[in-house]
């Protein structure tokens, strides 16, 4: 097990609607915990990498189940407070189907983790043997607050010698406090060390006009020269970037989804296998799968095109799985990897 990874972020408790029902039709709803970094972490920690989550939980019953749910994950909680009075984030998700894509709805207002301010986490403590501390555009888009608590670990990683490494995460519906995304990202993500984004989300934070990724099928590749010439240009307004992902996806249908990704570092392009995902059971937490399984990589992979092939699979098998969570195992990736087939195994 490598330095510990530090991810900073919300839990959430998600609420479905079963099977294909619209949010007007259910009487019950499926419930599970999640989160964006909080995804990243119990893929880490899936791997048996070393995965701490630093957030806030209300002290109440469905604080200790978020605890309980981390903990029976492999993730660390040390570094997790618990405050009085508050309430824990949700949000809803209306199910996609066929043509009719997901709707997600965020209920996350007043929620302890919102309520973080700069001071209240002592990160010279949180860094104490960590390799790499990793946020997302989530945190930066919820508060100014959580915005400044984000530079401020920044900054102590900076310090203390610790890798900064951002995911974009840009979510509309989030940014209400009256300030840009781009505005607040940009001077975040040029202390970053370790970027990860679709191309929407670079196109959106950094200005430029991203390649289309229309791949339809295992059959159809990219144009790798064209995303060479992007990512060097992106990687350019990021001084301190020394490794840019990116990862696509096609949605062609509800369950029919295309998924490719790529790696720009050295002044070089790594581009990975198509995966066509032709019967998507959970498509939440793909990208949060990808980030975890590459930071994972980025411990224990040498060689970039290994790094790249190993997120990716993982990603990949992330839809064949219900929730937030990416419940793999470092073998099932690398048979993935090496061809396995759907065969049952005995």
């Amino acid at each position: 097990m490598g330095k510990k990874i530090v991810t900073f972020g919300e839990m959430l408790l998600r609420f479905t609607t079963p099977g294909n029902l619209r949010l007007q039709q259910v009487r019950s709803f499926d419930a599970n915990f999640g989160g964006s970094e909080v995804n990243v972490a119990i893929s880490i920690a899936s791997y048996g990498g070393n995965a701490v989550l630093v957030t806030a939980l209300p002290d109440n019953p469905l604080g200790s189940v978020c605890l309980m749910k981390l903990r029976e994950h492999g993730v660390g909680t040390e570094d997790v407070m618990m405050m009085k009075g508050e309430r824990l984030g949700t949000y809803i998700v209306e199910k996609a189907a066929d043509l009719r894509p997901a709707t997600v709805i965020y209920d996350r207002k007043d929620s302890a983790f919102s309520r973080l301010k700069p001071g209240m986490i002592d990160w010279d403590k949180v860094f104490e043997g960590a390799g790499i501390f990793h946020w997302s555009g989530i945190d930066a888009s919820l508060t100014q607050g959580l915005a400044d608590v984000c530079a401020e670990a920044i900054s102590a990683a900076e310090r203390l010698g610790v890798k900064v490494s951002c995911d974009i995460n840009y979510r509309k519906n989030l940014w209400q406090y009256g300030r840009s995304a781009e505005e607040v990202l940009v001077p975040l993500m040029q202390r970053s060390e370790i970027i990860f984004g679709s191309s929407g989300e670079y196109e959106k934070a950094l200005g430029l006009k991203a390649p289309a990724f229309t791949v339809k099928n295992v059959g159809e590749r990219i144009d790798a020269g064209e995303y060479e010439d992007y990512c060097a240009r992106a990687a350019g307004l990021l001084p301190r970037c020394s490794h840019l992902f990116m990862c696509m996806r096609n949605a062609i249908t509800s369950d029919h989804h295309c998924l490719e990704g790529v790696l720009y570092s050295g002044g070089s392009l790594k581009v990975s296998r198509t995966y066509e995902v032709n019967n998507v059971v959970d498509s939440m937490g793909v990208g949060d799968a990808f980030v975890g399984a590459m930071l994972y990589a980025v411990q224990n992979y040498a060689d970039d095109q290994n790094m790249l092939d190993f997120a990716m699979a993982g990603s990949a098998l992330k839809n064949t799985i219900v929730g937030d969570y990416n419940m793999v195992s470092v073998s099932e990736v690398e048979a993935l990897i090496k061809g396995a087939s759907a065969e049952m195994r005995r």
